[in-house]
């Protein structure tokens, strides 16, 4: 489940979003309606992009063709659900303007491509007076031209939540979700002042996930440890068959069933740790490093496999919820190197084997994860109470 805050509602009280993942059992035809749905929106998209890039490079304008234009020359586009296709125009226009916004960080779009990419689509509800296009029951979802299909919840939205929209996604290893986005108002949640006894400092940490400023480690089931050996000896095996063969399918097939095995336990394990942080705590200082800058100066391991980019998007908006603050330190804030007992600070970086080091100022011996921890903290208490001085004297 993920959410984010929107727009305000005449009632005063702000719009939140909330998706909720559901699982999939459709039917041969209704896969086959899907698997055309994913062929047409990728040929879709990668025909706008190569027309806008064509223009572009006539003209010297922007311009990205709808949908319809493409209809007379395929009208195999004409079989599946027109609201998938406008979502794509949707998506390709929203990666253009994030791309000219902000092209340091957001690459220009690229074509898709049937083995790389996944298979997605998403379709808006529209509301007329015969009733909505897409609406749940008690055992399924109704789609445009798929009908029903039948679905697990494992949790039902509010009667007053509206039904926004709804993305199918099918993965690697066959299954099929629905991520239903729903849009509800809520009460303003009355924000919570921290306190340094109700704030606590998370410092990442590739040997335990994270280590607070108590001196407290996390430590999660290793999901990828635990399944290295059984991946290498799929991969032995995998090198030794043919190619296209019926075994070689088995045993790719066998390859991503592991993969998305450590992608749910991983995302389990998130959701809950955070769940109980942003119950616990008034307030969580983390720093805004930058994920892959973070795995180029690691240089032992690969940080994105330990979900740590999405452990703090959901402390975030769980946080939020409840009225607390998730504050970010700048991630040039020297939180290693600095002594939290006498604030001296190292001239050069601590190096990430060493555990431990004495400041040469006051003679604390540190540990140096736990030394960040408390420095993060100490930061973004500072940060949030220099933020609020200068709003009352605004």
């Amino acid at each position: 489940m993920a959410a984010r805050n929107g727009r305000r509602k005449n009632t005063g009280n702000p719009a939140q979003f909330t998706t909720l993942k559901v699982r999939l059992y459709p039917t041969p035809e209704q896969e086959e309606l899907f698997g055309k749905t994913f062929g047409c929106c990728r040929y879709i998209w990668n025909q706008m992009l190569s027309d806008q890039q064509r223009f572009y490079n006539e003209t010297g304008a922007f311009f990205i063709p709808t949908p319809a234009k493409y209809k007379t020359g395929a009208p195999f586009l004409k079989e599946v659900d027109n609201q998938a296709l406008i979502q794509e125009h949707n998506k390709l226009s929203q990666a253009f303007r994030v791309f000219f916004r902000d092209p340091e960080h957001f690459g220009h779009p690229n074509f898709k491509r049937k083995k790389s990419d996944r298979d997605s689509f998403t379709a808006c509800n529209h509301v007329f007076e015969s009733g909505p296009t897409i609406y749940t029951t008690r055992d399924g979802v109704r789609m445009t031209k798929a009908g029903i299909v039948r679905a697990k919840f494992s949790r039902r939205p509010q009667a007053w939540w509206k039904l926004k929209r709804i993305t199918v996604d099918k993965t690697r290893t066959g299954k099929y979700y629905g991520y239903i986005l729903y849009e509800h108002t809520e009460k303003e949640p009355v924000p919570v002042v921290p306190t340094e006894e109700t704030t606590v400092g998370l410092k990442y940490s590739m040997q335990h996930f994270y280590v607070d400023s108590g001196g407290a480690a996390a430590d999660p089931p290793r999901w990828k440890k635990q399944a290295q050996e059984k991946l290498a000896g799929l991969q032995r095996s995998l090198n030794r068959m043919q190619p296209g063969s019926r075994n070689y399918r088995e045993a790719v097939q066998k390859f991503y069933q592991i993969h998305e095995h450590i992608a749910n336990q991983r995302r389990d394990y998130i959701h809950k740790e955070s769940r109980r942080i942003a119950n616990a705590w008034d307030a969580v200082c983390v720093r805004a490093d930058e994920m892959n800058e973070l795995n180029r100066i690691m240089g032992l391991g690969n940080v994105h496999d330990s979900g740590y980019g999405m452990f703090r998007e959901c402390l975030r908006y769980k946080l939020a919820r409840q009225g607390k603050p998730l504050l970010m330190v700048d991630r040039s804030f020297p939180s290693t190197r600095t002594c939290s007992v006498c604030g001296c600070v190292m001239p050069e970086e601590i190096s990430t084997r060493r555990r431990t080091w004495t400041c040469p100022r006051c003679g604390a011996n540190l540990k140096r994860e736990t030394n960040a921890a408390r420095n993060i903290k100490a930061q973004g208490l500072a940060q949030y109470f220099h933020m609020q001085e200068r709003r009352e004297s605004a």
